[in-house]
């Protein structure tokens, strides 16, 4: 299809605006605390909706309104599993990293916060843990890629293997000039954008199946299963759905936002803003995949290129429901979901870079300024990277999503939480979270078991912690001083 000027037009101006915030930022920009964390500045709005919109990529609306077209109401579990992990890793991990962190030599990254937190004096954590980054992150980058490349070849017609290109090159640009301020702030803007269309594009899609039981009424005819809240896979899929909610305390690129928060203090109106904005953006992206089923199922004309690819449902209710001017204002809340993860990660891959390998094994005395083009020039590398993995055109969002959401849940999810809150664990319990954590999801992974690979990841990655721990001589005098300290910090903040 060739895109309308209308289309052409939205587009332009927005990639227009993200890479001007992107040269804006470089200006802020001065030391590589600034362009790997923003110098630890941001407000509770913003660190709201940069860690909000940094969390939803491509699949909110994509993966998601996908899953919920073809499966119907049983795979809204994943949301309801998803709200409660959302909610809890504001509640109980958001105020206690940035403390921690900030006391343990101002740590920068998570391989950082690890070594300093344990005491790690041969590395190893921070190696280990900057692989691990480096590992999941490439596929995770890749399915942002893949989402932008789908965007682009549905919209303006141009072959996947040109569309991955075009999806990727803004979000590589800013980031690469901006750093972590552009991210922040393009994010806050991009956030806004998906809420908007996440409000008015379900409120169309049922209006225009003549309201919500007319809709129902269809969904019926079309397949009475989707009305089913208990799908084919039963309690094991609800479970595995639910259990999505766990990997948000190991999620590198949404922990920095904590991280980068001007104030513990900041946190809990932070956390009232972005619960608010995720409960709606999430009932809006499963509305549009649940009701798409009513109207492609009374428009059967329309319905063949979304039974072949699910996931380009909300690209074609956009183009179809709304004149090309708010469609293409519509369509470029897809490429600000995109963007928005896509750039975080790229940065959260070029710290583990320079921070953990560069600063840390070969140059330690590198200026900071040095240290910039270094993250910047590591920011492309990876994005190369990402690029030729999302290059297959078969790829598919949600499913690399998954996989890389469930390598860092269970990798790094139950040592941050038992670093925050239990004193005895130590820096060989820690590491060998990490590698059973690693270890069960890969492997459980070439299983094909119908259980998320998630959960027997985080459940033998916590056990491999505390017995590891227990079974180890105890830390330092020194490093439990620090943790009595940080939970007398946080006792006077109200946590």
């Amino acid at each position: 299809m060739t895109a309308s000027t209308p289309l052409i037009v939205t587009f332009a101006v927005y990639l227009f605006a993200t890479i001007a915030i992107g040269f804006y930022a470089w200006y802020s920009t001065r030391t590589f605390d600034d362009y790997i964390l923003g110098g630890r500045s941001l407000g509770s709005y913003v660190t709201a909706m940069s860690a909000g919109a940094s969390d939803m990529s491509g699949w909110l609306l994509m993966g998601l309104p996908g899953a919920l077209y073809v499966g119907g109401a049983s795979e809204a579990w994943i949301v309801i599993g998803l709200i409660l992990g959302a909610w809890a890793n504001w509640r109980y991990v958001a105020g206690p990293l940035r403390v921690y962190t900030e006391r343990t030599n101002n740590s920068l990254t998570l391989p950082d916060y690890f070594t300093h937190r344990f005491a790690d004096d041969k590395r190893i954590l921070r190696v280990f843990s900057a692989v691990i980054i480096l590992l999941f992150f490439a596929v995770y980058c890749a399915s942002g890629i893949v989402a932008g490349a789908r965007l682009f070849e549905s919209t303006f017609g141009v072959p996947y293997a040109q569309a991955i290109w075009y999806g990727a090159a803004a979000t590589i640009l800013y980031t690469l000039i901006g750093g972590f301020l552009a991210v922040s702030w393009t994010d806050t803007v991009q956030a806004t954008l998906m809420l908007f269309a996440l409000i008015l594009t379900p409120i169309m899609v049922i209006v225009g199946n003549g309201g919500f039981d007319s809709s129902l009424a269809v969904i019926e005819q079309v397949d009475p299963k989707r009305l089913e809240w208990v799908g084919t896979g039963g309690v094991i899929a609800i479970i595995s759905s639910m259990a999505w909610g766990l990997g948000y305390v190991g999620q590198p690129h949404i922990l920095a936002r904590f991280m980068a928060a001007d104030s513990v203090k900041s946190i809990p109106a932070a956390r009232r803003i972005g619960m608010a904005w995720m409960i709606i953006c999430l009932t809006g992206s499963i509305a549009v995949g649940f009701f798409g089923i009513a109207w492609f199922g009374a428009n059967p004309t329309f319905a063949g290129e979304v039974n072949d690819n699910s996931e380009r449902v909300f690209i074609l209710l956009a183009q179809q429901l709304f004149n090309p001017w708010i469609a293409g204002i519509l369509l470029s809340a897809i490429l600000a979901a995109v963007m928005s993860t896509l750039s975080c990660q790229l940065l959260v891959c070029s710290s583990a870079l320079t921070e953990d390998f560069y600063r840390g094994f070969l140059r330690k005395s590198a200026g900071s300024k040095e240290l910039v083009w270094v993250g910047r020039t590591t920011v492309l590398i990876v994005a190369l990277i990402a690029i030729a993995i999302a290059s297959d055109p078969d790829s598919r969002v949600l499913g690399l999503v998954s996989y890389a959401w469930a390598g860092f849940g269970a990798a790094f999810g139950p040592v941050i939480l038992l670093s925050l809150y239990w004193k005895r664990v130590n820096r060989n319990g820690a590491l060998a979270g990490m590698v059973v954590g690693t270890l069960t999801v890969v492997l459980w992974k070439q299983s094909g078991s119908a259980l998320y690979e998630m959960i027997p990841g985080f459940i033998a990655a916590t056990i491999a912690i505390v017995a590891v721990s227990l079974l180890t001589r105890g830390p330092s005098a020194q490093v439990q001083a620090t943790h009595e300290e940080v939970m007398k910090e946080l006792r006077t903040t109200g946590y």
